[in-house]
């Protein structure tokens, strides 16, 4: 165990409604999340006072909602989750920001008729819409561009309804510059001054498949989350990655090279609350990633979730942390010990609101360095703070 920070008997913290941010966040650590989806929103935006240097590597698998019609129009990744994390990482105190954020959320009624929609999509690209008449002329040119190129490859009937606006703009961009998302990510995260960098841990179309205990298998995102549809009542035993939503074979995939780049340059690694399975487990998928991870030199720290996880509510947290190790291991050629994959848990063991069993003995027995704090604004919420988790990744990022 190290001789520094928060230890494993340590009295937990109280909260503090202080916001201790470096002078220079410009300067700050590279802190690097695997996640997907809403639940870092808060602490992404939180974390801009403090570093603007944290990468976010999201998961591109994305199978419901409208993520689903795009992606059978197109045969492209889920952007969703990009589009997201990308606006909650933008300046907002740059004029114009605001409403590009507004615009980038909005999306079109689901009860609307396809031809009123497609007017409105018409008022967006010839810049007459409310939601874009405000828009400062930098960010507003390339919207526009970007709206109309989806226009013209929109195919006839496509349904635009639940659309959100911003995944639109996404989806051009990646059509535009051969099926790539960097280019367009990069453009947008420019244009909205983000603090912090974006990756997509894969660029193309694939599929997020669960073989479950009871021996049934689950293809598409959006049977495994619970959120459209009755959560799994069998435990998850595998997770990997199939080639559409009719196949149940395993599709190879390798993961981004800005992934890659940016995990061998992180002064900390978090494997951070979520999903377990969707957002944080299937960032491990692609490979190049576990063989990263492991020749990082930097803490790799796992931060459970707080409440209930339809898709881990069966596991201990000492066996969330096995199988993080797990899917890291099976992408390394060469021997590696479990520290080099997970290093440490942060953890509040005041709290009682952890789903999986919380067992320090357990915990212990897997070579980990156990930071136990308090994480939550008040004793009995479920509820992670974003402030206090953004300022003990900060502490154990070496700052």
């Amino acid at each position: 165990m190290p001789k520094n920070s928060f230890r494993k008997h340590h009295t937990p913290q109280s909260a503090s409604s202080h916001k201790d941010f470096l002078p220079h966040p410009e300067t700050g650590p590279r802190i690097l999340f695997f996640s997907g989806g809403t639940a870092l929103r808060e602490l992404s935006q939180e974390l801009i006072g403090h570093t603007h240097n944290s990468v976010h590597i999201i998961t591109s698998f994305d199978s419901g909602g409208s993520s689903a019609v795009l992606r059978k129009a197109f045969h492209m990744p889920a952007i969703g989750d990009i589009r997201n994390r990308l606006m909650a990482l933008a300046d907002t105190s740059v004029p114009g920001i605001e409403q590009t954020i507004t615009l980038f959320g909005h999306r079109f009624p689901k009860e609307a008729e396809l031809w009123a929609l497609s007017d409105e999509l018409g008022q967006l690209c010839s810049g007459t819409h409310p939601l874009i008449a405000d828009i400062p002329a930098a960010q507003k040119n390339s919207i526009r561009h970007f709206l109309c190129r989806f226009y013209d490859l929109m195919p006839e009937g496509f349904d635009l309804r639940g659309a959100s606006i911003g995944n639109l703009i996404l989806a051009a961009g990646y059509l535009e510059h051969r099926r790539c998302l960097g280019p367009v990510i990069e453009l947008f995260s420019k244009l909205i001054h983000a603090r912090g960098t974006v990756c997509p841990v894969f660029d193309g179309d694939l599929h997020l498949a669960a073989q479950l205990e009871n021996g049934e298998t689950l293809c598409g995102q959006h049977k495994i989350t619970g959120k459209e549809s009755p959560a799994p009542d069998s435990p998850i035993c595998q997770l990997y990655l199939t080639s559409c939503l009719d196949s149940l074979e395993t599709h190879p995939a390798r993961a981004a090279q800005s992934a890659l780049s940016a995990i061998a340059e992180a002064d900390l690694i978090c494997f951070p609350m979520g999903s377990f399975y969707s957002s944080v487990i299937a960032n491990l998928l692609p490979a190049g990633i576990g063989r990263a991870v492991a020749q990082a030199h930097c803490p790799k720290i796992f931060v459970p979730n707080l409440g209930f996880d339809p898709e881990s509510f069966h596991l201990s947290l000492s066996e969330q942390v096995l199988a993080l190790r797990h899917y890291l291991l099976k992408d390394c050629p060469f021997p590696c010990s479990p520290r080099q994959l997970v290093s440490g848990v942060l953890f509040d063991s005041v709290n009682e609101s952890y789903s999986g069993d919380l067992s320090l003995h357990q915990l212990q027995q897997l070579d980990l360095d156990l930071y136990d704090t308090r994480l939550t604004a008040s004793p009995n919420s479920s509820r992670i703070s974003a402030q206090i988790l953004a300022q003990k990744l900060m502490t154990l990022s070496g700052v």
